[in-house]
């Protein structure tokens, strides 16, 4: 290995000469087994020891201490984990129907309460229909995967999420990527892709920068080729929109979108995903989508507390009203420290660091210990350049909470205090 270790990352090791198929690659042991490499990849994994509050323990991999933290990497936004109605529902639940569905849907793991909660989230986002899986990203893989076929296009922004890559990978359908939310470049895939099958893809909230998509001028274009319309609302469902229904009803545009796309274990604090879409697409799903038809279906007990915090989260606005009154205060704070928040409009707040990996975990140790659990987020989930933090900010802070993060957020990286 050379001397410049710390110059290589995961994304040099993807392909394996090793003869032994089921042995890693030689020099990858050799660069996991550096101390420095090591100490980057100890802050990853680590256990926390309660609920995923914003105030929770964690067993420390670097010291092997437990600590309380401030949890700023958990994407319980809206507190719905933990809210006392929806464990009411789940333990509800788990009393009726047990711990597992013991079946695929398809089979014999259909239950009442899966009908029940796919109709609700079907009316919640205004489609015909709703398929709900166990997954949140075998969602996203099961549906595109189910609906793009060899010969169609899928064209996706480059940065939408590993599990839609995944999908196009598993359909055998030409997978195009337009430059971030740039549509003279969306326009140039369309024009390749002319007479063809498409279907192209955005997020409503792009998870490692906190921006949105151009919607309205994206949906112009899908129009005009003809093309579909699929939109990942995973960290913007219950979040954007004056009824919390997400980036799509935020820009105005919900009958203009395909198909939409959520996941249940962000702000609805549980587990799995759905996708809506008209009756006729989602008939055809279930034939198709092999992680629908070939997984169990979603655990009951789970689906209960789903089912309640759709309840809790739409009943008013005040959960919302309370995210982006912390959003408001948090950024205001870091712009005030004269960071680099990227062009974040949401909940997600990155704190863009630079090409420096040292840099970034010496950072990330630091907080920790002053008692902020900051995940750092480093190359190749994002650029080498644009090494960061990444704030996911939940409508549980408190004040206090807000400035300890500030504090804290200062004296490590503005002032570079140990």
């Amino acid at each position: 290995m050379p001397d410049n270790i710390l110059n290589f990352s995961l994304a040099d090791f993807f392909f394996n000469d090793n003869p032994d198929v089921l042995g890693a690659p030689s020099d990858f042991e050799e660069w996991m087994a550096h101390p420095a490499v090591r100490k980057g990849f100890s802050f990853f994994e680590q256990v926390l020891l309660e609920a995923p509050r914003v105030s929770t323990r964690i067993l420390s991999n670097l010291d092997g201490r437990e600590h309380r933290i401030i949890n700023l990497t958990s994407y319980n936004y809206l507190g719905l984990s933990t809210h006392p109605e929806v464990i009411a529902a789940s333990k509800a639940a788990l009393d009726k129907y047990g711990l597992g569905s013991s079946g695929a849907p398809l089979l014999s793991g259909t239950l009442d309460i899966h009908v029940e909660f796919a109709r609700r989230l079907a009316e919640f986002k205004g489609k015909e229909d709703c398929l709900l899986y166990s997954s949140g990203l075998g969602a996203n893989v099961g549906a595109i995967q189910g609906i793009m076929r060899k010969g169609d296009y899928l064209i996706m922004d480059e940065k939408c999420h590993k599990s839609l890559v995944d999908g196009g990978t598993l359909s055998g359908a030409k997978m195009l990527f337009f430059a971030h939310n740039d549509l003279d470049n969306l326009q140039m895939m369309l024009e390749k892709a002319k007479g063809k099958r498409i279907l192209v893809v955005v997020e409503g909230v792009y998870s490692m920068d906190g921006d949105l998509p151009k919607l309205p001028e994206i949906l112009d274009l899908c129009e005009a080729y003809n093309a579909g319309s699929y939109i990942d609302e995973a960290h913007s469902t219950l979040i954007f929109g004056e009824n919390g229904r997400g980036v799509a009803e935020h820009f105005g545009v919900e009958d203009r979108i395909g198909v939409s796309f959520g996941t249940l274990s962000k702000s609805f604090g549980g587990v799995g995903g759905f996708v809506c879409a008209t009756k006729s697409l989602i008939r055809y799903l279930k034939g198709y989508s092999s992680a629908w038809n070939f997984s169990c279906a979603p655990s009951p007990a789970v689906t209960g507390g789903l089912m309640k915090a759709l309840e809790v989260a739409t009943r008013d606005s005040s959960l919302r009203d309370t995210l982006w009154a912390n959003v408001s205060y948090l950024k205001k704070g870091l712009e005030g420290l004269g960071l680099d928040l990227g062009g974040s409009e949401s909940h997600v707040i990155p704190i863009i660091i630079g090409p420096s990996g040292e840099k970034l975990m010496g950072y990330a140790g630091a907080m920790q210990k002053r008692g902020l659990f900051l995940q750092p987020v480093d190359f190749p989930a994002v650029p080498a350049h644009a090494r960061r933090f990444r704030i996911s900010v939940s409508s549980q802070l408190s004040r206090e909470e807000m400035d300890e993060t500030l504090t804290i957020i200062e004296d490590v990286i503005v002032k570079g205090a140990d």
